[in-house]
């Protein structure tokens, strides 16, 4: 499973050309921390080209609470879908930092693949590998724990977004407990059982949205279902975690 999209962002993907095209058919827009940039079920059409900051894909649930589907930044393009289809948004993005983009109507954009094909096989290939990872993200919720779910997360999140510190990797992406939650798919309360668990282990360390990895193999192999806090490679993480 994982929050981020492909390596190479559809923005970095264009042509020098292209991109400085694309961008010339927008506004510059800044986004504050926890500003909604694209609401779900909204009927606007807008592109939005990532400049610089992180932001959040969610979607709410029949509970009141939200989803948190992947994490775009720099380079990347989001609300694409509903420019290509024309229907609602199906997800909401917020910012996660200060965000700042570039808004393209969803007519301009639409006439800017029509004119290259290139540029259009790079939106379905993104499309393809968000369904792909969709599928991905099924698969775990029906089958692994909160553990393994939170240990795959921190995994993924600390390679894409990590650096070297303190005798560990620290998350740079100021995830709250409740957005880890979020992330994963799992209660807040869940997600801190298993953060305790992991620090208790010093597989982790925790602060006020801060994580910091201390001890990567184990991690992973948590997050391979190989393992459990203490490192044991053949016991199974608790049912209930």
């Amino acid at each position: 499973m994982s929050l981020f999209g492909q390596d190479r962002s559809f923005l970095h993907a264009l042509p020098t050309a292209d991109r400085r095209s694309l961008l010339a058919e927008g506004v510059r827009r800044v986004y504050e921390p926890g500003e909604v940039m694209i609401r779900e079920r909204d009927t606007s059409a807008y592109v939005l080209a990532l400049l610089s900051g992180w932001s959040v894909v969610s979607v709410g649930t029949e509970r009141g609470s939200r989803l948190i589907l992947a994490l775009r930044g720099a380079g990347e393009v989001v609300g694409d879908l509903a420019a290509v289809d024309r229907g609602p948004r199906s997800a909401s993005v917020t910012a996660l930092g200060t965000v700042e983009a570039v808004a393209v109507s969803g007519d301009r954009f639409r006439r800017f693949l029509a004119a290259r094909p290139h540029a259009t096989a790079l939106i379905m290939r993104q499309l393809a590998t968000r369904l792909r990872s969709a599928d991905v993200e099924r698969r775990a919720l029906a089958s692994e724990t909160v553990l393994q779910r939170l240990a795959a997360r921190l995994v993924e999140l600390t390679g894409r977004a990590g650096r070297r510190a303190d005798g560990g990797t620290v998350l740079e992406l100021p995830l709250p407990q409740h957005d880890l939650a979020a992330a994963i798919g799992a209660t807040r309360e869940a997600v801190a059982k298993a953060l305790r668990l992991l620090r208790e282990q010093d597989v982790v360390r925790t602060a006020n949205r801060t994580v910091v990895v201390l001890d990567m193999p184990v991690l992973v192999l948590l997050a391979q279902g190989r393992a459990r806090p203490g490192g044991n490679p053949a016991a199974a993480s608790p049912p209930d975690v």
